[in-house]
Formats: structure tokens, C-alpha cells, sequence
């Protein structure tokens, strides 16, 4: 079985310096995030206004599609 070695003490100014570091990293996260959800929020909303365009679109093109379907089915029945 192995001995662990005394554990190290840490200077004070390093562990202020990496607590310090830890809540910059924090407090840079929380704002890109928030630019990020802005950014994200803007486009969903363009991209909802332009499903609705293309919704439409599908459905006249779907019905042209059947009419057009219906038609050469009408021609080879006859």
C-alpha cells in the first residue's frame, strides 16, 4: 500500500488569483450566453415568418400537383 505525501500548501495570492480567474470565467459565460439567446431568439423568430411562407407555398404547389394528378388520371380513363 502506498503512502500519500503531505499535501501542499497553496500561496494565497494563487488561489485569490484562480477564484478570481474561476468568476471572470463565470460571469463571461453568463453575458455570451445571454448575447448568444439573443441572437438565437431573432432568428427563430425570421425563421418562423418564413416557414409560414413556405408553408403556403407547399400547399399551393401540393394542390396544383393533385389537380394536375386528378386531370392525368381523367385523360387515361377516357
Amino acid at each position: 500500500m502506498s503512502t500519500l505525501a503531505a499535501p501542499v500548501r497553496v500561496s494565497p495570492v494563487i488561489k485569490f488569483f484562480r477564484w478570481s480567474l474561476l468568476g471572470t470565467g463565470v460571469v463571461y459565460g453568463a453575458f455570451h450566453q445571454s448575447r448568444l439567446g439573443k441572437k438565437e431568439a431573432a432568428l427563430r423568430e425570421a425563421e418562423a415568418k418564413q416557414k409560414i411562407i413556405r408553408d403556403e407555398k407547399l400547399a399551393i404547389e401540393k394542390k396544383l400537383a393533385a389537380d394536375r394528378e386528378i386531370r392525368e388520371l381523367e385523360a387515361l380513363a377516357k
